[in-house]
C-alpha cells in the first residue's frame, strides 16, 4: 500500500467512528461537533480522490454553514440537547439493523459499479475547481438556487418557531412583574415595622 492509500484508509475509518458518535451522542451539540469532525474527514479524502473543487465546498458549505445553521436552529428552537426520556424511542435494535443493511447495501452497490475504476493520481486534477464551477454554474444554476432558497426557509422557520405567543408572553411577564413588586412589598413591610417600633418606643 502507498502512503496515499494508507492515509484514505486513516481518514475513511475516522469518518466511520465520528459519523458513529453522531448517532449514538445523547447531547446534540456534542453531536454536531462529531458531525463537523465527520465532514472534514470525508474533505479529506476528496482532496486525495483529486476532488479538490468537492472538497472545499465540503469544508465552507456544510461545515462552514450547515452546521452553524444547525447550531443556530437548537438554539433558536430551544429544542432540548441533552437525554429526553420522551424522545428516546424503544426500538433501537430495528433502527441499527435497517441502518446496517442500509449501508451494506451501498457499499455493496457503490463497490460493484466501480470495481474497475481507478483515478490517476499523478495525472491532471479531475475536480478541478475551474471545470466543475463552470458546469454548475451554467447546467446547474437553478437548483443551486432552490437549494440556497431551502436553507434560507429553514432559517427563517427557526426564527417563527422560536418566537413566543402573546398568550405565552403574559404569563412571562406577570411572574416577572410579580417577582419585582416582592422586594418592594418585603421593604414596605420592614419600613412599617420599624415604623411601628419607633411609635412604641416614643410611647414607652
Amino acid at each position: 500500500m502507498t502512503g496515499v492509500e494508507i492515509l484514505f484508509a486513516l481518514l475513511g475509518a475516522v469518518a466511520v467512528a465520528a459519523a458513529l458518535l453522531v448517532v449514538g451522542s445523547p447531547n446534540l451539540v456534542h453531536a454536531a461537533l462529531w458531525l463537523v469532525v465527520t465532514l472534514g474527514a470525508l474533505a479529506g479524502c476528496y482532496l486525495l480522490l483529486t476532488a479538490e473543487f468537492v472538497a472545499w465546498v465540503q469544508v465552507l458549505i456544510y461545515v462552514g454553514a450547515v452546521v452553524v445553521l444547525l447550531l443556530f436552529g437548537l438554539m433558536l428552537t430551544r429544542a432540548p440537547i441533552g437525554y429526553s426520556a420522551e424522545l428516546t424511542s424503544g426500538n433501537r435494535w430495528a433502527a441499527a439493523i435497517v441502518a446496517g443493511a442500509t449501508g451494506g447495501t451501498l457499499i455493496t452497490v457503490i463497490v460493484e459499479a466501480f470495481r474497475h475504476e481507478y483515478v490517476e493520481l499523478h495525472g491532471g486534477v479531475a475536480g478541478a475547481s475551474r471545470g466543475i464551477g463552470e458546469t454548475i454554474f451554467r447546467y446547474w444554476v437553478l437548483p443551486f438556487e432552490i437549494l440556497s432558497v431551502l436553507l434560507l426557509a429553514a432559517l427563517v422557520g427557526a426564527v417563527v418557531l422560536s418566537r413566543r405567543t402573546p398568550d405565552e408572553a403574559r404569563p412571562a411577564a406577570g411572574a416577572a412583574a410579580g417577582k419585582a413588586t416582592v422586594p418592594a412589598q418585603d421593604g414596605d413591610r420592614t419600613a412599617s415595622v420599624s415604623e411601628s417600633t419607633g411609635s412604641h418606643g416614643g410611647a414607652r
